[in-house]
């Protein structure tokens, strides 16, 4: 994955009106789908637990159908690169211990890949005015900078790729 410049404004407009949406189908589509199975099938116990379970499972693959669907419309570009970022984000976090290490001893793919990481995590707070631990990050970059320049090592996230992972 490929870090982008997205539009701000236009990221968090499109995600209101998506979690919105789902919102509204959520709640309307398995209420709705419940009460058909209720009156199509009732229980004389008067418990509806399952056929509620049964609205609400159903109403989420629906809406996970349709997400799918849409996922290319040039309305979703931002919210699916958003959605995408965090996946990558989190494939190296899971790493990250291994990384520190590997990064210590001059490993330039474990730098590149904490490069990523730190660049996609800045973005992605920034995105979600999530700047609560933007002073950490930056003692990690700063960190990881010293490391880069003590093993000598030009760090270009352009070259980062998924595949640099697989060695960690």
């Amino acid at each position: 994955m490929q870090l982008q410049e997205i539009d701000k404004a236009r990221y968090r407009k499109h995600l209101n009106w998506v979690i919105g949406a789902c919102i509204l189908v959520l709640t309307t589509g398995s209420l709705g789908v419940a009460q058909l199975l209720i009156h199509v099938f009732p229980d004389s116990d008067g418990s509806h637990f399952h056929w509620n379970l049964t609205g609400v499972i159903l109403t989420c693959i629906a809406i996970f159908a349709v997400l799918k669907r849409i996922r290319h419309h040039p309305f979703m570009v931002e919210v699916v690169y958003v959605w995408e970022l965090k996946q990558a984000l989190n494939q190296v976090t899971r790493k990250m211990p291994k990384l520190k290490k590997a990064a210590q001893q001059g490993d330039v793919n474990a730098m590149l890949a904490m490069q990523f990481s730190y660049t996609g995590s800045r973005q992605l707070w920034t995105l979600d005015d999530n700047t609560i631990t933007m002073e950490e990050l930056s003692i990690w970059q700063a960190e990881l900078d010293n490391l880069a320049k003590k093993h000598n090592v030009t760090l270009d996230i352009q070259q980062y790729s998924e595949q640099v992972l697989r060695h960690f």
